[in-house]
């Protein structure tokens, strides 16, 4: 029996005003993004780009610096979107954390997730990670868009996973010295892919080799907070309230060029180098904010 024609055009009415409800709800749902960061890749090619050398015992990375200038380049290209959290993949003998590992899981915005190390400090594990989670986050709506840092064909799964969902995935990568650091069909699978070059990660890691002023005496945190509020006056009276105002919403993280210019000034007050010293890096933030914001 054919159904009445005004039932039935009642009902396409009532589809099509649930559909309309449905596209606006999502039009008003904010766009987010997370970054995925392979630190085994960042770490060999950092290294060897900056340092000349993929042995982590021979460079510092100060990874809380380079998860801030990571967030604040994410922060512009992603420019209508929140930030979800940086998703940071290491290796780790038994999946223990070692003390840099547990100082980058307490940053803010910031879930450290371990693979295995073997005997040859290989990592294993982690690439079946990130497409864990790249997978589930967009299947569930929890993200838009993904940043990725790495390079490894393996993490081609994980593209394909997140992309079936309807994320997009953008790969970041760092310039190789020579040659490539990415695999050619990870570089085919994703949406878009940028290259980070020497000035993005030359603040970031240092050879350890003695600089004249780490001989003195490691100053205590109070004594780095307190350079920092001094530097944060200095820098208020130079730039004015605008810049403060300006400033103040991407609380607690610097944008790159300030957080660099902080440290650099730091490090000269105190003739001490704070490179790779991650507790002495906050408080010296913390400082630089405290002032800004008793001056708000």
């Amino acid at each position: 029996m054919n159904d009445d024609p005004a039932a039935l055009a009642a009902r396409i009415d009532r589809t099509n005003e649930l559909l309309e409800r449905m596209l606006a709800e999502v039009a008003k749902t904010p766009s987010t993004h997370a970054i995925f960061v392979d630190a085994g890749y960042l770490y060999a090619a950092a290294g060897r780009l900056v340092a000349g050398t993929e042995d982590r015992r021979a460079f510092d990375l100060d990874a809380e610096g380079l998860i801030e200038a990571l967030i604040d380049k994410a922060r512009t290209i992603f420019a209508d979107s929140r930030l979800l959290r940086v998703y940071w993949y290491d290796g780790a003998r038994r999946r223990i954390h070692t003390a840099e590992q547990q100082i980058i899981a307490e940053l803010p915005d910031v879930k450290v997730r371990l693979g295995n190390l073997n005997a040859n400090n290989q990592q294993k594990g982690v690439d079946s990670l990130i497409r864990t989670d790249l997978e589930s986050l967009a299947r569930h709506r929890a993200i838009s868009d993904a940043a990725l840092l790495g390079g490894d064909e393996d993490l081609v799964s994980a593209v394909e996973a997140a992309q079936g969902y309807g994320a997009r995935v953008h790969l970041w990568g760092i310039e190789a010295p020579e040659g490539r650091n990415q695999a050619e069909p990870l570089l085919w699978e994703v949406d878009s892919q940028r290259t980070f070059e020497l000035d993005f990660f030359k603040p970031y890691v240092s050879r350890r080799t003695a600089v004249a002023y780490d001989a003195g005496a490691r100053p205590s945190r109070e004594d780095v907070r307190f350079v920092g509020a001094q530097i944060a006056a200095k820098w208020l009276a130079s730039r004015g309230r605008e810049a403060l105002g300006e400033l103040l919403p991407g609380h607690p993280y610097l944008p790159g060029s300030v957080d660099q210019d902080l440290l650099v000034e730091a490090e000269g007050l105190l003739q001490y180098s704070l490179r790779g010293q991650a507790d002495l890096r906050r408080a010296l933030r913390d400082g630089f904010w405290e002032h800004l914001q008793g001056q708000y």
